[in-house]
């Protein structure tokens, strides 16, 4: 797996703030000198060209997954094997590798070990179909690896989780303490509410993970961290969620590798801290693509359709600042028609490299400062060095209320807000003029410029 460090740009002045939970680093610059930042004069609206770009360090991939992690193939000298069978449960208490097999309904498998215990789940043909309760439940161990060894694999829980005393079991697989998705097989997850659920960390190094549910694919407390493997998530809420309602600090989403396709009601990926791409090919079609307080891309292939935001740096995190940062990779989004961003920052945007594809009416809105240091913007198909600001005033998005109706460029008989993907001729028609060059500003009354400090923020 390709390890890197991962670079966050932010203001010199937020390092007085520290970074929501992650290590806060030195000051450094592209060229490893002081950073000093230099407008360069572009006379465009709401972009500055800098000379260096201030970057801190975040956190260090070396070490973010252990070798056991990322071993897809278990060593069964010493196994145990158990076999399922219908409303038997099976409690484990001691470290150890044991094998999964068997078809039951309303069954459960409890991890109940020491806390610094590590046992390790390999399912080999195991189905398990439940009504309320867990398939695996973890309540105590210092983790818990579950490695698909067949391609047979599925595990369903058909009607509303039961609480177990003061625990809401709200997942097929439910764990209290860190749990490894790993292997060389595939695993089906299919629930009425979340497909898993862990109260610390999760992490998928290989396998395959195919998961239908009406709420959380993947929901973590602290952290989701992903180096491969193959994960598909149809018909949830949310795709991947890591948020602890307790503690804004937490909620950390990575990914360095593997290929993601999410296909969500809400958010694609949502993480209350930080979202970082290091590698990958993630696929997402849902109402808003991916939200965090930062989110920074460093590589890999992520594509976007989404009816709302297709990537929005919101204010989720009271001890950093929003940013989307995209240093390397590519990101294509495709928005819907109506009150819709491509790239929606409630701070700042810093593009430094890579290719960043929008087709939209809106598509990029922030209330910070927005960069242009290097790579390519392609924006309804024309490329661009100018990060576009669609915020505008009090008066509405792009428009006064009474010209068409405050919400960028959407009124009354003008533009439904249907699901469908927009076209960008649709506003070429309402300009009355040529096609889109990324500097559209509305003509006639009621024409705003953009504003320094943002009106309505938007989450």
């Amino acid at each position: 797996m390709k390890k890197r460090m991962m670079m966050i740009s932010i203001m010199v002045a937020a390092l007085m703030l520290g970074a929501c939970g992650q290590a806060v680093g030195t000051v450094r610059t592209m060229n490893e000198e002081t950073a000093v930042t230099q407008e360069s004069g572009n006379a465009e609206a709401g972009t500055k060209k800098n000379t260096a770009v201030a970057t801190v360090e975040v956190k260090d991939t070396d070490g973010m997954f252990s070798e056991r992690d990322l071993l897809q193939t278990p060593d069964l000298t010493d196994a145990v094997y158990l076999t399922v069978s219908d409303g038997e449960d099976i409690t484990i208490d001691e470290e150890g590798i044991y094998v999964l097999s068997g078809k039951a309904s309303d069954s459960t498998v409890y991890v109940d070990a020491d806390d610094n215990e590590k046992v390790q789940l390999v399912t080999d043909g195991l189905v398990m179909s439940n009504t309320d309760t867990p398939c695996i439940y973890v309540k105590n161990a210092d983790k818990v690896f579950i490695t698909a060894l067949s391609e047979d694999n599925s595990l369903s829980v058909s009607g509303s989780f039961k609480a177990d005393g003061d625990t809401n079991t709200d997942a097929v697989i439910y764990s209290k303490d860190d749990l490894v998705f790993n292997g060389t097989g595939m695993l089906a997850i299919s629930s009425t509410d979340n497909g898993i659920s862990g109260k610390d960390d999760i992490k998928i190094t290989g396998g395959s993970l195919l998961i239908s549910c009406e709420g959380s694919a993947i929901e973590a407390k602290d952290e989701i961290l992903i180096a491969d493997g193959n994960i598909e998530i149809t018909n949830c809420n949310d795709g991947l969620h890591a948020e602890d309602d307790d503690d804004d600090s937490a909620g950390y989403i990575y990914i360095g590798g593997g290929t993601i396709d999410i296909n969500a009601a809400d958010d694609g990926i949502h993480a209350t801290a930080t979202v970082i791409l290091d590698e990958g090919d993630i696929t997402i079609s849902a109402a808003e693509g991916i939200e965090a307080t930062v989110v920074q891309v460093n590589g890999g292939t992520t594509d976007i359709k989404a009816s709302d935001d297709g990537i929005n740096a919101a204010n989720k995190c009271s001890s950093m600042s929003p940013l989307f940062e995209m240093n390397d990779g590519t990101v294509s989004i495709a928005m819907g028609a109506g009150d819709t961003d491509g790239v929606d920052s409630n701070g700042d945007i810093r593009i430094n490299g890579g290719t960043i594809s929008i087709t939209g009416q809106s598509t990029f809105d922030y209330n910070g400062t927005a960069e242009y240091n290097g790579g390519t913007i392609i924006e309804n198909g024309e490329e661009t060095n100018t990060i576009t600001n669609q915020t505008f005033g009090p008066g509405g998005n792009m428009g006064d209320p009474g010209m068409m109706g405050g919400h960028g460029m959407r009124g009354p008989g003008m533009m439904d807000e249907s699901e469908n993907m927009f076209n960008p001729e649709d506003v070429n028609e309402m300009r009355g003029h040529g096609p889109m060059d990324g500097n559209f500003q509305m003509e006639g009354p009621g024409r705003h410029g953009p504003m320094e400090d943002a009106g309505e923020q938007k989450e």
